[in-house]
């Protein structure tokens, strides 16, 4: 099972191109990859998730910035193969990725600063807290957790809501 903070080193190998490393890595996180999938994807796609995931991870592993945001990330990747393979199975988008990226084209680098600082102003003060430690400050979610003396549970559905939270600020 994947362990961030045991696991480092194994990351931090695998990022800068060690074959082995990358192997084993990806060996660690197909279980989290797979149960994760397995409640988020219809069924039929969950083996497929798994493997468009990782094999993801294995092609953007080096643009990772900080390691400490693997976790996440990995999150993130299996949440698109989810929403896309969905998306085929179900010819249906909530999401609508193609107004996101035309959003996010129509914006210089200035004024998408100014947005994203307006969103982040306008969140409640426990939602702005969690993504500054987050985002910002990059700390771990158990980090996060005992600074604002919750449990790590409650840390992951705190970042996760303003998340959500700033995304809709920002497309509405």
């Amino acid at each position: 099972m994947w362990n961030p903070q045991t696991q480092a080193p194994l990351l931090e190998a695998a990022r800068t191109g060690d074959p082995a490393a990358l192997n084993r890595l990806l060996a660690a996180c197909r279980p989290n990859v797979r149960r994760y999938a397995q409640r988020h994807c219809l069924l039929s796609d969950v083996d497929d998730a798994v493997q468009e995931a990782l094999l993801s991870v294995s092609r953007h592993l080096g643009s990772l910035r900080v390691a400490a945001a693997f976790t996440g990330w990995l999150v993130r990747i299996v949440q698109r193969e989810c929403r896309r393979l969905g998306r085929i199975t179900l010819r249906y988008d909530p999401y609508d990725e193609a107004t996101l990226e035309a959003w996010l084209g129509a914006r210089d680098d200035d004024t998408l600063r100014h947005e994203l600082a307006q969103a982040l102003e306008a969140l409640p003060a426990h939602y702005r807290e969690v993504v500054l430690l987050r985002d910002f400050e990059e700390r771990t979610i158990a980090e996060m957790a005992a600074t604002l003396n919750l449990t790590v549970p409650a840390t992951k559905s705190r970042l996760h809501r303003a998340r959500q939270l700033m995304r809709e600020y920002l497309l509405s």
